[in-house]
């Protein structure tokens, strides 16, 4: 038996014990079997181990160039660098669905073991839901995309691959590898898809809870509170990687941009709205105990949508840079997919009459409307993407003709929403819960308003004439002002109770009342994001040229002078550096190299990276299309990308407020307090 063997094994057994522990949780909740119910817990953990001991022989396969292995030989290669070997776990196909089901039996242990002292009823059936998609995923990998097959040399001299060697078919080791796409020999590449997985896979604990809460009937604000944290983790998750998807799209693709409304990014993208929807949405049923419908149904939605980007990225249904290979998993998604989303319908109007809300909306101008229309904003910005990345499958089943809607029409349909959605988030900390009087707008609203006609203003005498760069950058400062407003009016609170000095009264505020000032930093955050996007969107220079060494190439107030090219060799590729110096104003700011790799196993492939000057003002931004001979003669396109640092910048400030707002707090201790009585009110 070989190590894979043992990893085939493993996933086997996790199917059996997994489907095990749905029986026996469903069964102790129902007939109130403690035993029952514990045994299904311990499946939980069972199971974790047996995939992660399956995942441990993939690596182990990859790591030591086990070429008998199909999913190795075809995707590792002897002189692949150590990391890239480690990350090709989920550069195919197999492999990444291995990897997705050892993060979700990840997630389930840690939330059976963390809610394991925590409402009893629900928790047989949380467990039932986690294993029920383990189950899932399970079946897939080993009914069709098998990581654990090897290679098998037929009868007939045909190479075969299989688990189980057909009738007299001999062992197959190649002596290499056929390497690994080079698009993903990437250091982005590496932890990009891990956060994906992380977000995608992390929504299955707050939608078990959702379905509990469903059979249970405990449809108040207890599962509500539970899976908060357990929401915005994998949400913070998910906004990473899909940033940092677009660094590596911004460095390895080399057109000039981070986001191209590919198919496979907006599927990224789908959840992340729905998500960000549910997160708000859940502040008012904890206040008021409202839109308890609403959010089951954001949640289930949520669910719904990484099922279903993960089948589109894998069905074929769509074309992209980013899909795996056409595979048979397609439909095995679509039937999950369709049984889910009926039997999750089927719970929620077998619950209707006990979701009904505690309260009503008092009024239009209110925090609890800003909230729920930026809720409806989400939904319509998910519902617009998704048209526009279906559309193309959707008319070629109605009229037999493929017609895509590109670039133009998300920014077109979706550009004016998210300058809506921003202005609505800069309101809604400034109107006041149940109703907003006139005396509250004016006091809340005048500086911010002041502050966006100031910024309008600068922006028009300092020279832009671009009318929608001038109205997302005002409305950005409308925000950050409320915000600020907010941390000023929270500190003088603070320091006039306490007189604590500045620097203490912030921080004490920040802490105590983390979940609140954490939401404005992640708020901060995506100003930051919204400022980069802009930047690019609106103010991206470029031009392109055929250059000599000695030749100079301008770009806005930015001169380049090509140096010469240089060839070197890496460790499964060829490397050529151009060299360019930078000038601005006639003096120079260092230089910046673009290369080419042009890899061993992929020749006919080679990948662009780009030579990048960062900076906060702009980003100098170079791309190396070509070359003769030895560099006699070299093609170039350069970009001048104004502001694109601070979209990385944006998530440093998303994961910071993501952090201080899901901080473990103590609860404040209850001293006792004792005043002196005047003299004339002593006892006797």
């Amino acid at each position: 038996m070989t190590v894979t063997d043992i990893g085939y094994v493993a996933f086997v057994l996790a199917l059996v014990l997994s489907l095990y522990g749905i029986v026996v949780s469903v069964l102790g909740a129902r007939r109130g079997l403690p035993e029952l119910i514990a045994s299904g817990r311990n499946a939980v953990y069972v199971v974790g181990g047996l995939v992660l001991i399956a995942a441990l022989t993939l690596w182990y396969a990859l790591l030591n160039n086990q070429f008998q292995v199909e999913f190795v030989a075809t995707h590792s290669e002897r002189n692949l660098p150590a990391l890239y070997k480690f990350a090709a776990l989920w550069g195919g196909q197999a492999g990444s669905l291995t990897f997705w089901t050892l993060l979700l039996c990840g997630f389930a242990v840690a939330a059976t073991w963390f809610f394991r002292n925590e409402q009893p009823s629900l928790r047989p059936y949380v467990n039932a839901t986690l294993l029920g998609a383990i189950a899932f995923f399970v079946t897939v990998v080993l009914f069709a995309a098998n990581p654990f097959e090897k290679l098998w040399r037929a009868t007939n001299g045909q190479i075969i691959s299989a688990v189980i060697p057909p009738a007299g078919a001999t062992p197959f080791v190649p002596a290499d590898g056929q390497g690994l796409n080079p698009q993903l020999q990437n250091y982005w590449m590496i932890v990009h898809p891990v956060m994906l997985y992380l977000g995608f896979v992390g929504l299955t604990v707050p939608f078990a809870f959702a379905v509990a809460a469903l059979i249970t009937g405990q449809l108040g604000n207890t599962w509500v509170k539970l899976i908060r944290k357990w929401t915005l983790i994998p949400w913070l998750f998910l906004g990473i990687g899909i940033i940092m998807g677009s660094q590596w799209a911004y460095v390895e693709l080399g057109w000039g941009g981070y986001w191209a409304w590919d198919p496979v990014e907006n599927a990224s993208l789908l959840p992340w709205l729905t998500a960000t929807a549910f997160i708000h949405s859940i502040m008012i049923q904890e206040r008021r105990g409202m839109l308890k419908v609403w959010n089951m149904v954001l949640i289930w939605l949520t669910w719904e949508l990484t099922l279903f980007g993960t089948f589109l990225t894998r069905s074929g249904v769509i074309e992209s840079v980013h899909s795996f290979a056409l595979s048979p998993i397609g439909p095995m998604f679509a039937v999950f997919i369709i049984a889910t989303l009926l039997a999750y319908l089927a719970l929620l109007v077998w619950r209707l009459p006990l979701l009904q809300s505690d309260n009503q909306l008092d009024a239009v101008l209110s925090r609890e409307t800003a909230f729920l229309s930026q809720n409806v904003i989400f939904v319509v910005i998910m519902l617009a993407t998704l048209l526009g990345t279906m559309f193309r499958p959707i008319s070629e089943w109605v009229t037999g003709n493929k017609i895509s809607l590109n670039e133009p029409y998300f920014e077109q349909v979706n550009g004016p929403i998210f300058l809506v959605l921003l202005l609505i988030m800069g309101a809604a900390p400034l109107l006041a819960w149940h109703r907003s009087g006139p005396e509250t707008l004016r006091r809340n609203f005048a500086l911010p308003i002041a502050a966006t006609l100031l910024a309008a203003a600068l922006l028009y005498l300092f020279g832009m004439r671009n009318p929608a760069g001038i109205v997302g950058i005002a409305a950005l400062v409308f925000v950050f002002a409320g915000i600020v407003q907010e941390y000023v009016r929270g500190v003088q609170a603070r320091r006039h109770a306490t007189g604590e000095p500045l620097l203490q009264a912030l921080v004490n505020l920040v802490r105590r009342n983390g979940r609140r000032y954490g939401g404005y930093i992640v708020h901060v955050g995506v100003l930051m994001i919204a400022l980069g996007i802009i930047g690019n969107e609106f103010f991206q220079s470029e031009s392109q040229g055929n250059l000599q060494p000695g030749q100079t190439i301008q770009v806005a107030n930015t001169v380049l002078t090509y140096r010469g090219l240089e060839a070197s060799r890496g460790p499964n590729y060829i490397e050529y550096t151009a060299r360019l110096d930078v000038q601005r104003g006639g003096r120079s700011v260092g230089q910046v190299l673009p290369k080419k790799h042009v890899y061993d196993k992929n020749p006919e492939q080679p990948m662009t990276e780009v030579g990048l000057m960062p900076g906060l003002i702009e980003d100098v931004y170079v791309v190396l299309a070509g070359f003769e001979g030895s560099g006699s003669t070299a093609s170039f396109k350069v970009y001048i990308n104004p502001l694109m640092s601070w979209l990385w910048i944006g998530e440093v400030f998303l994961v910071l407020g993501v952090l201080i707002a899901t901080w473990p707090r103590r609860a404040p201790a209850l001293v006792a307090a004792s005043a002196r009585l005047p003299t004339s009110a002593q006892p006797a």
